[in-house]
């Protein structure tokens, strides 16, 4: 099988795919931005060949060297795994004639209030929603919804931009923050309390060949606002002992099927509380912030071939047995600046050693990020165990001994 994979060399885990393609016998071609001596040795190795553009989300680009790929060998596939290069895959794809995900459902699961509007006519329970071009219909939607409410990009990924309004006048600085930022159209929607989590998969054909539903501790906004939060997120190995799980699952299904997903990765967030589980949005493509790494660990099985498997062979290559949870928790520096030390790290690794996957910490004098930058912005250690609850107190003891200073 041959497969055109967009951009092999960055981000720096996009090489996994590619490994992972030809260790299944596919033969990979990538298209990509940076020359093709600067990418690794092993990364070359795997790749049939090469083909440099300007921009990998420059469709008339794209188009053109995916056509040039065609006139020398057939093209089978198409795999885009990054957010902003769906799109531009998707549209390239009916172009050329390459068979995958379709322009309109990439369309539906970038566009939120349709991806809600479609979801809901297919009976899945999603948070009231709508797409705002304009600030009066922002107010109309809060004088009939109330508040909270929540405004983000339409086409954004996970909580990047994502702002909270409870009033009138948070309501106005976030409209004028989106105006400033050039946004002609944002979503804006319901407010769902509730515990919040993720369901992904990997599917053929529309169909669910391989799944994992992870919990948020604490829930995305609170997570990403506070510095003083070291925050998780745990995979369960507990899917097939709870009918909650079942739920999640099923759910995750039905958006599936409403939404026309063949054979790709998916990414659902998810919401639970008073009102019962509510779908919030979804991601034609694999999960972020390293969650394959979490699941591989947690079945010990890699889980990027068995991606790569179940697109070049049409079936997984081994069962997720799910002998263990997994999990992150984010370690955030005191203050902004620069790395000075740390604290704890040896404590930690003498009480959990062989239940550690691994640590990132940055060297002394490397540059903070923001803490709004994500899980693995700045340090992080990463743990499993075969016991959920056992795993999430550790990841507690971590979060707490170990301290990240900085100025």
């Amino acid at each position: 099988m041959n497969i055109v994979f967009v951009e092999p060399g960055f981000p720096a885990n996009q090489r996994r795919f590619v490994l992972a393609l030809a260790s299944v016998g596919a033969h990979v071609i990538g298209v990509g931005e940076a020359d093709e001596y600067t990418l690794d040795e092993e990364l070359r190795g795997a790749l049939r060949g090469y083909y440099k553009v300007g921009s990998v989300t420059d469709l008339r680009a794209m188009t053109e060297a995916v056509r040039f790929i065609q006139s020398k060998v057939w093209v089978d596939r198409l795999e885009a795994t990054v957010e902003a290069h769906t799109m531009v895959a998707a549209q390239v794809r009916e172009a050329t004639g390459v068979p995958g995900t379709s322009v309109q459902t990439t369309w539906l699961c970038r566009d939120k209030p349709s991806m809600k509007q479609a979801l809901r006519d297919a009976g899945v329970p999603t948070a009231a929603s709508a797409a705002i071009d304009h600030a009066h219909e922002a107010w109309a939607f809060a004088e009939q919804v109330g508040y909270p409410l929540i405004l983000k990009p339409r086409d954004g990924a996970g909580a990047k931009d994502t702002t909270r309004v409870d009033n009138d006048t948070e309501l106005a600085h976030a409209l004028t923050e989106f105006g400033s930022h050039g946004a002609s159209s944002i979503a804006i929607e319901e407010f769902v309390e509730g515990h919040e989590g993720f369901y992904d998969t990997i599917t053929r054909d529309g169909q669910v060949v391989h799944d994992w539903t992870t919990h948020y501790y604490p829930n995305v906004l609170e997570a990403m606002r506070h510095r003083w939060i070291s925050p998780q997120f745990v995979t369960t190995n507990r899917m097939a002992d709870s009918s909650f799980y079942a739920e999640v699952a099923a759910m995750g299904q039905r958006v599936i099927e409403a939404l026309g997903i063949p054979t790709s990765a998916t990414h659902m967030e998810w919401f639970h509380g008073p009102k019962g589980l509510r779908f919030s949005e979804i991601g034609c493509r694999p999960p972020g912030v390293g969650c394959w790494d979490l699941y591989s660990a947690s079945n010990d099985v890699d889980v990027y071939r068995e991606w790569a498997h179940v697109i070049v062979h049409g079936m997984p290559e081994h069962q997720m047995r799910r002998p263990y949870s997994a999990g992150i928790v984010a370690l955030r520096p005191d203050a902004d600046g620069q790395i000075k030390g740390y604290s704890g790290i040896d404590q930690i690794q003498s009480r959990y050693g062989q239940w550690i996957i691994d640590g990132h910490f940055p060297p002394e004098g490397h540059h903070t990020q923001a803490v709004e930058a994500g899980y693995m912005a700045n340090a992080y250690v990463r743990m499993r165990h075969p016991d959920y609850d056992t795993l999430r107190a550790m990841l507690d003891d971590v979060g707490q001994t170990i301290h990240v200073y900085a100025g």
